[in-house]
């Protein structure tokens, strides 16, 4: 919950975004906000460039198996691919 309700997503380096949306989605724990809030971050930022292949497949991922459908997410990171 600290995440979703502060403003701190942009001290995250691309790893840490990644792992944490994987821990959530091996876990099986649902937390609909988070998906949210990470999605519309990745979104409106301006670049992927800082995100390697690995991050952007475990987010991809993370999405899909936590059944989260984020239709502008991932057409952001099929067009960075």
């Amino acid at each position: 919950n600290h995440i979703v309700e502060s403003d701190i997503l942009d001290r995250f380096i691309p790893q840490n975004l990644s792992n944490t949306l994987w821990a959530y989605a091996t876990a099986q724990v649902s937390h609909p906000k988070l998906y949210e809030k990470v999605a519309n971050y990745i979104v409106e930022s301006t670049s992927l460039d800082q995100f390697q292949p690995q991050h952007l497949s475990n987010i991809a991922w993370a999405y899909a198996t936590a059944q989260v459908p984020n239709h502008k997410l991932l057409e952001k990171v099929a067009n960075h691919i």
